[in-house]
């Protein structure tokens, strides 16, 4: 069998480039279409479709580079793209003339043998479609279908002219569009949500809550909708819509801790305190073995003047999941209570977490930090500070001396530690120098 031949046009519209190219052209459109047709970003169902439309687009990629790298001064021409695609219609030609001699020749067997074949053809051709990878391309005009590959290995391509460009996209990847029939909600929902989370991954919050607030017009139950809704406004800092959205997933989602932990954030940061405390408290309630929860609820109920719960509270955090911020948080409640021994008790294994780096916070999910976010030397030494003013109201002298110095080693500027370390010292009895 005679080996295809390669159709530079058809590669150059995988990859979206117009000639003359180089091979670095082709190297940036290949990075590029990777990251919009990743699986990971493909909507449900069509993680295969974006596979293979990437493997195509690779492979067409590989085929210009080399092609690039053999061509004169690295670059190829548009007359060597012309020629090329002179020879591949030639060949398409062929392979058309020779299937329509056998559609002839099956023509004149059904004429004759009309039982002979049980696959009517039901092929229609539409015009409008929608990407559902990509619906934020909107509707657009399709204006060419074809297929590459031979046997199991074929697909099929379309060239779309949306209000962005022309577009190569995987046939399976289109949703026809019928004008006269109205568009289903769950469509509706699905293809917003996939804009949704596009516009997430670049971080653009903003878009991706005005696309969320369409899906949820669609669906106002949809909980995974709202959710996002939620997450996408808080990170806009759109701190009133968001607090309307929370309300809304706390109405169709309340006996799971996530949007009342959610709804604790958006209250906290909108300033409305007794609001954050009562939705934290909820959270304890709901998953009492959250310790991030109960350090929340803590450090909320500091802010209210509410030692006594706040001590729990934090109590609860220094049991399940202790965190150098907690563990201070703690030692403030305990100070406040006049609990000296408890404060230094939780100063001290605050430093200690500090040291091994452990325990140095969490990020805004309320997940601890990944390892190469935890080292943080601003929280050592503010810890190695409240671990020596607390040894500082005991007795305990010469550990408070120790304290003192680690503290300044780690933060040479801290005139305040500094002070300390030199009423400390003051404090030390001085020895007799032996007789000589």
């Amino acid at each position: 069998m005679v080996a295809p031949v390669f159709d530079i046009e058809h590669a150059l519209g995988l990859l979206e480039l117009q000639p003359p190219f180089e091979k670095r052209d082709v190297q940036q459109a290949r990075r590029t279409l990777a990251k919009r047709w990743h699986p990971d970003l493909a909507p449900p169902g069509r993680q295969m479709e974006h596979e293979r439309h990437l493997k195509a687009i690779n492979e067409a990629a590989d085929r210009l580079e080399r092609l690039a790298e053999g061509s004169h001064g690295g670059k190829v021409s548009v007359n060597a793209v012309k020629v090329n695609a002179a020879a591949a219609r030639a060949a398409r030609e062929e392979a058309g003339r020779r299937a329509y001699e056998a559609s002839q020749a099956a023509a004149d067997r059904e004429q004759h043998d009309p039982f002979g074949s049980r696959m009517p053809d039901h092929s229609v051709v539409h015009r409008y479609a929608r990407c559902v990878s990509y619906p934020e391309w909107g509707v657009g005009s399709v204006t060419g279908v074809y297929f590459t590959g031979e046997g199991d290995d074929v697909q099929q391509f379309a060239r779309v002219q949306f209000q962005i460009g022309i577009r190569t996209v995987p046939a399976g990847t289109l949703q026809f569009v019928d004008f006269s029939k109205p568009d289903p909600g769950a469509e509706r929902v699905q293809r917003f949500l996939t804009a949704a989370q596009h516009a997430l991954a670049e971080g653009e919050f903003a878009v991706a809550a005005k696309r969320l607030l369409y899906a949820r017009d669609a669906d106002p139950g949809n909980t995974v909708v709202l959710r996002l809704l939620t997450i996408a406004l808080l990170q806009a800092e759109d701190l009133p819509a968001a607090g309307r959205a929370v309300r809304d997933w706390l109405r169709a989602e309340g006996t799971r801790p996530a949007p009342h932990r959610f709804a604790a954030r958006i209250y906290e940061a909108q300033g409305a305190t007794i609001q954050a405390e009562e939705a934290a408290a909820r959270v304890v309630t709901l998953a009492p073995a959250d310790g991030a929860a109960w350090e929340r609820l803590g450090r909320l109920r500091l802010r209210l003047h509410d030692r006594g719960g706040a001590l729990d509270a934090l109590e609860r955090a220094r049991v399940l999941d202790p965190t150098v911020e907690g563990l201070l948080d703690l030692a403030l409640a305990a100070h406040l209570v006049g609990d000296l021994g408890r404060q230094v008790d939780a100063c001290r294994q605050a430093t200690e977490l500090a040291d091994e780096g452990r325990g140095h916070g969490r990020d805004e999910d309320g997940d601890p930090l990944a390892d190469d976010a935890r080292v943080d030397p601003a929280l050592r030494a503010r810890a190695w500070s409240r671990y020596a003013h607390a040894l500082a109201r005991t007795d305990r002298t010469s550990e408070a001396l120790e304290a003192c110095d680690r503290a300044v080693a780690l933060a040479p500027d801290d005139r305040e530690v500094r002070e300390l370390r030199d009423r400390v010292r003051g404090r030390v009895p001085r020895e007799l120098a032996a007789a000589g």
